[in-house]
């Protein structure tokens, strides 16, 4: 299954070309999964609250073709592997289909008070594997 995150490309996300700055693509990447989470009825001040966190260890990005001032952008977001604590998505930016970037995100469930990762609780490992 694939969650979809739609947003318009604002003055502020391009560079003075009138392109999107490379950098903003890890923010709207960013954007999507937040709403991913909220989507499945979590969010992260919940998370917080319950000492844990997801924090991105790795990204891979691909840059295909540049995205321009008041696009319309699509984020396809998708579980690419799951582990004891650690999840892999694939992050495609879309517009009318077109695929602008592609990007590999990895990340990891910590606690906050031990700084370190953990497993993921059951109930929140289920809700992803739907997305696989």
């Amino acid at each position: 299954m694939i969650d979809t995150f739609n947003f318009r490309v604002y003055y502020e996300d391009t560079d003075a070309g009138g392109i999107v700055y490379h950098a903003n693509y890890l923010k709207f990447a960013e954007r999507a999964r937040t709403e991913f989470l909220h989507k499945m009825g979590l969010s992260n001040q919940k998370l917080l609250q319950e000492d844990m966190a997801f924090v991105v260890s790795r990204i891979e990005i691909d840059y295909k073709r540049p995205a321009v001032l008041e696009d319309e952008l699509t984020v396809e977001t998708s579980v690419l592997k799951l582990g004891a604590a650690t999840l892999t998505l694939r992050q495609d930016v879309k517009r009318d289909g077109e695929l602008m970037s592609s990007l590999k995100v990895s990340v990891a469930v910590v606690s906050l008070s031990e700084k370190r990762p953990v497993r993921m609780p059951v109930e929140l490992k289920e809700k992803f594997e739907k997305f696989i």
